[in-house]
């Protein structure tokens, strides 16, 4: 071949057989991938209005079965349908996570493991780190409400919940955990604030005036 000559395609190098395998390799998994963004897409929605609803405390046990079921296929099946491609679903994974801590929590329970859920630890824990700013929530709810009491317990669980964040130490390649330690911590501390504030106040017999949420 002369300098500065091109091949043609039907030149390649590549055998046409390879080159029409790999066509067909890349084209079945882009299909793969819009499934799985689809599917993820659908588990991330539904977890995000179950916890609205588990907030307004009208979120019913289907409701909780449906997310927790939705989960467990969605982790189930990347390994062996979308092998490559299981970073598509990861949000989708913590925030199911996420919302079925949540229903633990609001109902008093202690929180489902990993392997009750059929997630692996690392969106598990992603999950464990944003529950936190969901347990916040609910005790402003109860300050707001004037439950000191209830408040107060809520604010023990979220310590319990840092600190067994905190117990882990891990290579941020692994799972990104520090930044959800670090955004615990600021909730907690500023919560503990909140509640002693109400504690006084309460002490004082000042009636509660209401407390707002400020980001």
């Amino acid at each position: 071949m002369t300098s500065g000559s091109r091949r043609s395609a039907d030149d390649s190098p590549v055998p046409r057989h390879a080159v029409r395998a790999i066509e067909r390799h890349l084209a079945q998994r882009e299909s793969r991938r819009r499934r799985l963004f689809e599917r993820a897409r659908a588990l991330r929605r539904l977890s995000q209005q179950t916890m609205t609803r588990l907030h307004a405390g009208s979120a019913t046990p289907a409701e909780l079965e449906r997310v927790r079921a939705d989960l467990a296929r969605l982790a189930a099946s990347l390994p062996t349908e979308y092998p490559g491609d299981e970073g598509i679903a990861e949000d989708a994974l913590q925030e199911g996570v996420e919302a079925m801590l949540l229903a633990a929590a609001t109902e008093g329970r202690s929180f489902p493991t990993p392997a009750e859920l059929g997630v692996a630890p690392e969106p598990y824990l992603l999950g464990l780190g944003d529950v936190v700013g969901e347990i916040r929530r609910l005790t402003l709810a109860d300050l707001t409400r004037g439950d000191v009491v209830g408040a107060a317990d809520r604010l023990a669980l979220m310590e319990s919940v840092y600190h067994t964040l905190l117990g882990f130490e891990t290579a941020r390649a692994i799972v990104s955990l520090k930044p959800k330690q670090d955004t615990a911590r600021a909730l907690l501390e500023r919560t503990r604030g909140e509640v002693t504030m109400a504690r006084l106040l309460h002490r004082a017999g000042v009636p509660p005036a209401g407390t707002e949420e400020r980001e």
